[in-house]
């Protein structure tokens, strides 16, 4: 399984999506990678779901990967309660 973390310029913000991705993905024990890319990048990378904000989720609409939609990047529980589902769905 292969989460890509999507922000504007790719640098910071997904820098900090990435690492409560990755919190939340050790404390459950779901065994996933977690890649950063950019807005403009992320249609032609390689992933099984995209985390980022509903301003960019809007942009990456029909690529037919699941998105998942948070608005507060650091908040752990708002990760878990919308990323487990997902993988949970896609037998992660």
């Amino acid at each position: 399984m292969r989460i890509l973390a999507v922000c504007g310029m790719g640098f910071g913000s997904s820098m900090v999506l990435r690492m409560t991705i990755e919190a939340v993905l050790k404390e459950t024990g779901i065994d996933a990678s977690v890649a950063t890319s950019d807005i403009s990048s992320a249609k032609s990378e390689r992933a099984d779901l995209i985390v980022t904000s509903a301003e960019f989720s809007e942009l990456l609409l029909g690529m037919n990967i699941p998105i998942v939609t948070v608005k507060n990047y650091v908040d752990r529980q708002e990760m878990k309660e919308k990323l487990i589902p997902v993988l949970n769905n896609k037998g992660a």
